[in-house]
């Protein structure tokens, strides 16, 4: 089955200022309408590497949640896990700065709680054949713990990945049993109550670490924006990989790109800094065009070491 990516699907309407954004004022632009959603972004990336990961997920029974089934399907993902229902997606709102960075959002967070139906009664299926599965921890406490069970019980690799750090906070004991948790630099504030909002890449790398390990978290990798990011593992190995140098357009996306690098680069047995300068490959290609997902980009290009920069 390959890679598995479970949690939410949003539509997302973005609005970009045609001149310099004036916060509270009135500003001419452009508004777009994309599939978007962490897990969907995530579940899309994959596909564009052109491997065939599976979806499980919910969206409306409308025609825009046709749409996303029908776009999945043709970039090759598996959607045979994917319910329908009335409150299945939900909608994020975001408005970008002239430089495309994000000057102010609102999430609408769709029920996901019917995934559990999935996870019982399909659940053995889903986690016998992956070889890795990528789950928001954000979701339904009861559908975290039902994951946890089926991986433990099938010996599969998890992968955390983070919409919302306040409510994924709320599982921070279940993170131990994560291969790898990765999220930015502010969730991971939320995350360990602390600010590193001020903090370079080299001092998160000196106390991210003590951090990791008291909270016995296997591995965690936290993004910084331009800066780069920051990973470390359970064994305190711990690295800094600099971020790509290339022409901001729009930043929508550039964190579930760096997830999808990350967790197929480990799940193909890269280290992690192989896998995260993966991550950072894609990223980079997301933030350079106005979509949510990165263009297409072969996975044997990505896990030879000559493609990944």
């Amino acid at each position: 089955m390959g890679i598995v990516v479970m949690g939410a699907a949003f539509v997302d309407i973005k609005g970009f200022p045609r001149d310099a954004y004036v916060s509270g004022g009135c500003n001419v632009g452009q508004v777009k309408y994309v599939h978007g959603g962490v897990a969907r972004n995530v579940v899309e990336d994959i596909a564009n590497m052109g491997l065939h990961p599976t979806y499980v997920g919910i969206v409306n029974d409308t025609p825009l949640g046709q749409d996303v089934v029908r776009h999945l399907q043709e970039q090759g993902v598996n959607t045979d896990y994917v319910l329908t229902r009335s409150d299945g997606m939900g909608t994020w709102m975001a408005i970008f700065d002239q430089g495309g960075d994000l000057a102010g959002s609102i999430s609408q967070r769709p029920n996901m709680l019917p995934l559990l139906g999935v996870l019982e009664e399909q659940g053995d299926e889903i986690f016998s054949q992956a070889d890795s599965v990528i789950l928001e921890i954000d979701l339904n406490k009861e559908i975290v713990e039902k994951a946890l069970e089926l991986a433990q019980k099938y010996h599969t690799r998890l992968f955390a990945v983070v919409s919302n750090m306040t409510i994924a906070a709320q599982h921070r004991d279940a993170m131990e049993q994560f291969a790898c948790v990765i999220c930015n630099c502010h969730e991971a504030g939320i995350l360990f109550g602390e600010d590193y909002s001020t903090m370079s890449c080299s001092d998160l790398q000196a106390i991210l670490p003590e951090r990791v390990a008291a909270a016995r978290i296997p591995a965690m990798v936290v993004t910084m924006g331009a800066a780069g990011s920051v990973y470390v593992d359970e064994q305190g190995n711990a690295g800094i990989c600099p971020a790509c140098e290339v022409e901001v357009c729009d930043t929508t996306g550039a964190g579930d790109a760096f997830c999808a690098g990350v967790s197929v680069g480990l799940t193909h047995g890269k280290t992690m800094a192989e896998a995260v300068e993966m991550g950072t490959c894609l990223a980079a290609k997301v933030i350079t065009s106005l979509e949510s997902v990165c263009p297409c980009v072969t996975a044997e290009k990505l896990l030879s070491p000559a493609g990944q920069r």
